[in-house]
């Protein structure tokens, strides 16, 4: 008779890497389907599809740690220093995400302040009125309510499941080397949704501002304000995509000496 045992082990020793793979690639599926509904504009299936594969992102990989096999020695040591949350995050990276989250929250704000009314969504914003020469004009898309309010919902749910999970990892068993890999995959996957959602305002607002009626003076401080935001938003949207793959392969600089407790 086969002995199915080892097989089940097997299966769960890779389940957290199976579900964040899972996720990504529910999350580019989801987001294509998003792609091409029916839409006024090409910004409402763009928004959605980058909330979506961010959001699938999230999802896969809170379920792989939460599939993650739990140590069952019967002996345990535990280290006399406090366990916190900062020494299993990436400690460079993750100050660029938080700056990024920041500067997301404060463009979305502005862009739900500035929007002008719409009378077709009941009064969220989709533009942006200015007056360029004396002539009153719109620019759009702009990322008003219409717009930043899936990314708004987002950021409210995600945000508190990762800070969560992060708690329970840092204060769970399991050595470090273990509990920094899934801290460092459950703070990739919401730095791609971060990173995803940084890109698409920065581009909304070069869209808005550089090709519209004020292109000038009011176009080129959009570009020298954003344009590095999305340098830095590209360049952590793929080191948060190779962390959810594979976060043992990826190097912030820090090593793991003296933290080999297990608890």
């Amino acid at each position: 008779m086969l002995d199915t045992v080892p097989l089940q082990s097997r299966f769960l020793d890779h389940a957290d890497h199976y579900a964040r793979w899972s996720g990504l690639a529910i999350g580019v599926e989801v987001a294509r389907q998003l792609l091409t509904i029916e839409s006024g504009d090409i910004t409402t299936p763009l928004v959605l599809a980058v909330t979506a594969f961010g959001l699938c992102a999230v999802v896969g990989v809170l379920i792989g740690d939460a599939l993650t096999l739990r140590p069952q020695e019967a002996v345990r040591t535990a280290s006399l220093a406090p366990r916190l949350v900062r020494d299993h995050v990436p400690p460079r990276m993750t100050p660029l995400l938080l700056l990024e989250a920041g500067s997301l929250l404060a463009l979305l704000v502005m862009g739900a302040v500035t929007a002008s009314s719409d009378d077709r969504t009941g009064g969220a914003g989709r533009a942006m009125e200015v007056v360029c020469d004396g002539v009153r004009s719109s620019v759009g898309p702009w990322p008003g309510l219409y717009y930043s309010g899936p990314m708004f919902g987002a950021l409210a749910v995600a945000t508190p499941a990762c800070v969560w999970a992060l708690r329970r990892i840092a204060f769970g068993p399991g050595d470090h080397q273990e509990r920094r890999e899934r801290a460092w995959a459950i703070v990739g996957a919401w730095g791609l949704l971060v990173s995803c959602q940084v890109l698409l305002v920065v581009l909304t607002f070069l869209v808005a501002l550089v090709d519209g009626p004020c292109a000038g003076p009011l176009g080129a401080v959009t570009v020298v304000v954003v344009c590095p935001l999305g340098l830095l938003s590209a360049f952590t949207l793929g080191w948060s995509l190779l962390t959810v793959v594979a976060p043992r392969a990826v190097d912030d600089g820090v090593t793991d000496e003296g933290s080999g407790e297990d608890e």
